[in-house]
């Protein structure tokens, strides 16, 4: 007579038993002090991509093979190992070491690479801090700079961009906020950087825009010792922009923002 549930139950102890065994083999090569099997277990594991442990053998079969031709190997598949497991820093780290201690590797040029698309794979949402973004930026104009010839250049210039993309969004972000907040002095640092850094930015009209308003504002709310230079900085403001963006409808608000600073100029001079 059959159970209900029987064949289930059967299944799951199968697969305890199955695991347990896993776990034993594991333990077994681990503490075998074995490098051949450890070694070759570790790649076993790598090829099934069993990354953990894979890369617990991997660290354990080092302190034999150093200095030796496998080492090559191991250390390069280490880095694999931490990538795929999600931990990028530990993993940009040991593709850069990788690189130093096998100047001659034929895998040196891709594990420049990874070392800086390790840390693209940091890179956040644009709302958030976007320091591994530039970091991503330099190490990847660095690779770009070592490998003029290499393949992966078209990939280098792509994620480039979409990190500037980033930068240049938080960047503009940043300087909405503060002008928002009416932290004019602040909005303006930022709206200027922004058109210094990102030249043609998709953002520049409005970003010229904020400028010459956050720079009146500012100057509005200065004490007397900052109000000449800072109707003189929204004067220049005001010009660059009406330059720039002659057909432009805001030009009257503009216009009348320029008047105000010359006029209120003029009475300080007075």
């Amino acid at each position: 007579m059959k159970y209900p549930g029987f064949g289930i139950l059967t299944l799951l102890i199968g697969v305890i038993m199955g695991l347990s065994s896993c776990s034993t083999e594991f333990e077994r090569v681990r503490t075998s002090n074995d490098p051949k099997l450890i070694l070759n277990k570790a790649n076993e594991y790598y090829k099934d991509k069993e990354w953990v442990s894979a890369q617990t053998l991997y660290e354990l079969a080092v302190q034999y093979y150093r200095g030796k031709t496998e080492a090559e190997e191991i250390f390069f598949n280490i880095a694999y190992t931490y990538y795929h497991t999600g931990e990028y820093i530990t993993a940009s780290h040991y593709f850069s070491n990788f690189v130093s201690t096998f100047y001659n590797s034929k895998n040196k040029e891709e594990a420049d690479f990874m070392a800086a698309y390790s840390h693209y794979k940091l890179s956040p949402n644009y709302k958030l801090d976007q320091s591994y973004s530039q970091k991503s930026i330099d190490a990847m104009q660095a690779f770009v700079n070592k490998y003029p010839d290499s393949k992966r250049l078209a990939e280098c210039n792509k994620l480039m961009d979409e990190m500037r993309k980033k930068l240049e969004k938080k960047a503009h972000q940043q300087g909405l906020l503060y002008y928002k907040l009416g932290q004019y002095q602040s909005a303006v640092k930022s709206f200027e950087i922004l058109l210094k850094d990102f030249p043609g930015s998709a953002f520049e009209t409005e970003a010229k825009y904020l400028l010459v308003k956050s720079s009146f504002e500012l100057a509005e709310n200065s004490i007397e010792e900052k109000r000449e230079e800072r109707y003189s900085e929204t004067i220049d403001h005001c010009k660059k922009y009406m330059d720039k963006f002659k057909d432009r409808k805001l030009n009257k608000e503009i216009k009348e923002i320029y008047e105000k600073s010359l006029t209120n100029l003029k009475k300080i001079k007075a």
